[in-house]
């Protein structure tokens, strides 16, 4: 694999706050272009344990071949019942890089990226049905209208999702350039920030993705050992807003949990107070990491 495959974001941060014990068992939900793992395994003594989860099949290409590492074909929501599988009920460190790699970005034909034309498809992996194709010709004008305005915070989302099932009744949407034709009639504010928005609620959608990070954050607190590190890069605000809530509280709305004694309980000790983000170098030579934010909490 190349160095250019997939640049890892905050690199040197990310793995310095999840590894406490060289010899330790650590899970990479989001393995993708395999950057972050390979530091992982890097710093890793004989005795540790790195396992991996991916839903891509592309990723069998570029897999590290060491002993100390085991690649699981999944979605991240079902991980700790594979674990359970491989027989390990307590882990040291879980990462998490929920942004699309670089790689997927980069194959036009995966329809993740408005830059290029492509059958509208933004499926991490390549099972299921559901599509962007899908939604935008199956989905009710107000199934759209929601999809834009919740998971893209898109200003005129109700006008689009009109637009959108206007148009499909005399033709299919099928492609990238298919929907631009449509966004080209509607866009309003920066091209490029309205475009994003578009394609990220799409591709929100069709991976289930918030629900996905509920069930990751969920099980981390089942499967963490006390003292055991959850580090989190997420790219949005709907992201960021999910875990820096339920690291802060252990729930999705920030709402604090009290004992039967009105003590409140707080699963994690925060580490970072405010993320850590990526300075203007790092920027420079990956411009995809100008939005990511990296959390990292410790379980009691």
């Amino acid at each position: 694999m190349s160095e250019s495959y997939h640049i890892p974001v905050l690199f040197e941060p990310t793995l310095e706050g999840l590894i406490t014990d060289i010899s330790g068992v650590y899970i990479d939900v989001t393995f993708g272009g395999g950057g972050h793992s390979r530091g992982i395994l890097e710093r890793l003594s004989d005795e540790g344990q790195l396992i991996a989860f991916d839903q891509d099949p592309d990723v069998l290409t570029h897999l590290p071949d060491d002993d100390r590492f085991t690649l699981i074909q999944a979605n991240f929501r079902y991980f700790s019942r594979f674990l359970r599988v491989h027989q390990v009920s307590e882990v040291d460190g879980i990462i998490a890089d929920l942004g699309v790699s670089s790689y997927q970005f980069d194959q036009p034909e995966r329809g993740f990226t408005h830059r290029q034309n492509a059958n509208l498809d933004m499926r991490m992996s390549q099972q299921g049905d559901k599509t962007a194709a899908t939604i935008l010709n199956g989905y009710s004008e107000k199934a759209l209208w929601d999809i834009f305005g919740q998971y893209g915070e898109i200003r005129n989302a109700r006008t689009l999702a009109a637009k959108i099932t206007a148009e499909r009744k005399a033709r299919s949407i099928q492609t990238v350039d298919d929907l631009m034709t449509i966004l080209d009639q509607v866009m309003i504010g920066d091209r490029h920030r309205y475009l994003s928005q578009v394609f990220q609620a799409l591709r929100i959608e069709v991976n289930e993705e918030l629900e996905s990070l509920k069930d990751l954050l969920t099980q981390s607190l089942r499967v963490l050992k006390p003292g055991g590190r959850l580090v989190v890069l997420s790219y949005h605000s709907l992201e960021d807003r999910l875990v820096k809530h339920f690291m802060k509280s252990g729930t999705f709305t920030g709402e604090l949990i009290k004992d039967d004694f009105g003590k409140i309980t707080r699963p994690f000790q925060v580490i970072t107070k405010k993320p850590i983000v990526a300075d203007a170098d790092e920027i420079r030579q990956n411009p995809r990491s100008s939005s990511a934010k990296l959390r990292i909490a410790v379980k009691k």
